[in-house]
């Protein structure tokens, strides 16, 4: 199937007081219609800039540096204007931001702020736009959706200013979703609600799907393929189900363990594992791998070479210089 998204060897980097600084290196991703895919990792992984970067949403207030290529049903979005950007966002391509209530204006009502969206990409009346944000809100499970169109940003609550979010985001049928940590600090209920709306809408609309969280455990439920991010790189790629069965990335496999077990064979006042050490300021300058400090299989070659993609099966990409030798599981004391 065509990608809706193909990104291929993207780069960025946004300028500070000192210069330039690397935030994204060579990262590769694509996404089919009614395809899910996970983007995972540790905050300050670059998730979130890949996604800003697709919609060109980037803080290098015009100064930043994009190389590689990301192309749009068969376009190429890297080189297009402010202008046309505007004209994609919000139709074709839609994103779900972390914290809504940063992301919806105080000012203006739930409805001012749908209409708008509405008018501006289908050309509609007010009324019209009225009508069919009161049946998106619906849609998004949103009771009394007419009372809910008059009310403000914080008269709701955080559940249901993401639903409104959802909602906004999906009012033009978008062909890519991007959702940026949607179920942050919601309680499981709502949560089970938001990742139903998304397959919801990915199953009746066949949009595509960029989901980014750092939450394994959602991922899991609700995505189709994987990748997984550290320091601006892809480390590890392929379907949800190889990715969480057979992790190859010391990265991934480490991400696992520290992802709390509540079954029957784990004990009381078992230590929960934590990966040693930080991301790295993506201002440092390393020769080799990036994870090469935190990761307890490096050798002299992971510290001075950078590795490349390896192909290890149908789909399965790992970058990593020993990867073989992380498979051990006797070794990794798992």
């Amino acid at each position: 199937m065509t990608p809706i998204l193909q990104i291929s060897d993207l780069s960025l980097s946004l300028p500070v007081k000192k210069g330039m600084v690397p935030i994204l290196h060579d990262v590769s991703l694509s996404v089919a219609p009614g395809e899910i895919l996970g983007l995972v990792g540790e905050s300050g992984s670059g998730k979130s800039m890949t996604a800003f970067a697709v919609t060109r949403l980037l803080p290098g207030g015009g100064r930043e540096k994009l190389g590689g290529s990301i192309r749009f049903c068969g376009e190429e979005l890297t080189g297009k204007s402010e202008k046309d950007m505007q004209a994609i966002r919000g139709r074709d391509i839609s994103m779900i931001f972390q914290e809504p209530m940063t992301c919806l204006n105080p000012v203006f009502t739930i409805g001012r702020q749908m209409t708008d969206v509405l008018m501006t990409h289908q050309k509609i009346s007010r009324a019209e736009a009225m009508k069919k944000a009161a049946d998106m809100l619906a849609s998004v499970h949103i009771r009394n959706a007419e009372d809910v169109l008059r009310c403000y940003p914080y008269e709701l609550s955080g559940g249901m200013r993401q639903r409104v979010m959802i909602g906004i985001a999906l009012s033009c049928r978008p062909k890519l979703l991007i959702a940026d940590e949607p179920t942050t600090a919601l309680d499981v209920t709502v949560q089970a609600k938001i990742l139903y709306l998304i397959r919801e809408a990915c199953r009746k609309l066949g949009t595509a799907v960029i989901f980014i969280s750092h939450d394994l455990g959602v991922i899991s439920q609700i995505c189709d393929t994987v990748a997984v991010m550290y320091s601006g790189h892809i480390v590890e790629a392929g379907k949800a189900a190889d990715v969480f069965e057979t992790p190859e990335h010391p990265y991934t496999r480490a991400l696992m363990a520290a992802v709390p077990k509540f079954t029957a064979s784990a004990a009381a006042g078992d230590r929960l594992f934590a990966i040693p050490g930080i991301v790295p300021d993506p201002s440092t300058p390393m020769a080799g791998c990036r994870f090469a400090p935190r990761c307890p299989y490096a050798t002299e070659l992971c510290h001075t070479s950078p590795p490349t993609d390896i192909v290890t099966g149908e789909g399965h990409i790992v970058y990593c210089h020993n990867w073989k030798r992380s498979m051990n599981r006797k070794e990794a004391g798992e």
